[in-house]
């Protein structure tokens, strides 16, 4: 596995391999890696011929009360799940690679950003476009994975590459849980044993929306409140939002049909988790 910490050797790397016509699957991350990184690594390992992964925890997505100083960073352990994975470039910047000192250029998707997530954490998603633009412009990518569990994330990220005319295939894969179904998460780290039992609120809450909708419920109002009395049963977790949003535009709905997202995130002990699961209803299918 090449290991490349500047854009200069990741260029060289990249440029006599595109002339070659061979596809280059891309995952970006911010390392501490887990079972959900590694299906898109698998998936993109299959479907493409070279394969490059990043780890860089973005300073410009954190906001100033936010993780970024804590996250967790494993990077020796992170090189040898890459390694076993089959991956044959990690792309590591330092901040200052990726951000010059007078930087002062930035990328924002002015509709889809500003719900859900973007309102609790706002500037976030211009942080994540502004990086995810430019590791696009560094790796030039074929295909790039993105995971379900960040949804919004992925849907802006793919409304730039419409926008911005990228040449790049955005595939986004399902959420990856836990045998109990708690999704996945660099940020599950944080949870003590009680905590991480707590957070189980959001895999069951969208279990009973489930239930609720197969057994004939559409009305979205009730449905949202239905989770959220079910959720005020786990008492570290401090709701933030409980939404069911059409699946491509994000916008609040009143009625489940057609393809509807329903969104959670909760703060518990001040750790704060999102889930979701996308409901099809035309196909009768819960992702």
């Amino acid at each position: 596995m090449i290991i490349a910490r500047s854009i200069k050797k990741i260029r060289e790397v990249i440029l006599p391999l595109k002339q070659q016509g061979i596809t280059i699957g891309f995952v970006p991350t911010m390392g501490a890696l887990h079972e959900g990184h590694l299906s898109l690594i698998k998936k993109a390992r299959i479907q493409t011929q070279f394969l490059v992964v990043s780890i860089f925890v973005n300073p410009i997505q954190f906001g100033p009360r936010e993780d970024f100083k804590v996250y967790p960073r494993r990077l020796s352990r992170d090189k040898k799940l890459l390694r076993q994975a089959g991956v044959d470039l990690l792309f590591y910047p330092s901040a200052s690679q990726m951000y010059k000192q007078d930087f002062s250029t930035y990328v924002e998707e002015t509709t889809l950003s500003h719900v859900l997530c973007g309102l609790s954490r706002p500037g976030h998603f211009r942080g994540v476009t502004t990086v995810v633009a430019k590791l696009f412009n560094i790796v030039t990518p074929d295909i790039s994975y993105f995971g379900q569990k960040d949804y919004q994330q992925a849907q802006i990220i793919k409304r730039m590459v419409a926008d911005l005319n990228f040449n790049i295939k955005i595939k986004v894969l399902p959420i990856v849980r836990d045998k109990d179904g708690l999704a996945l998460s660099s940020r599950n780290s944080y949870l003590d044993k009680i905590s991480r039992q707590q957070a189980l609120c959001l895999y069951r809450a969208l279990q009973r929306a489930k239930a609720l909708i197969a057994s004939g419920e559409r009305d979205a109002v009730r449905i949202k409140k239905n989770i959220r009395l079910f959720m005020r049963k786990f008492s570290l977790a401090k709701i933030d939002y409980v939404e069911i949003v059409d699946a491509e535009t994000l916008r609040e709905v009143k009625v489940v049909k057609k393809k509807v997202v329903i969104a959670l995130a909760v703060f518990i002990k001040g750790v704060r988790l999102i889930d979701n699961m996308l409901v099809d209803m035309k196909k009768g299918r819960f992702i």
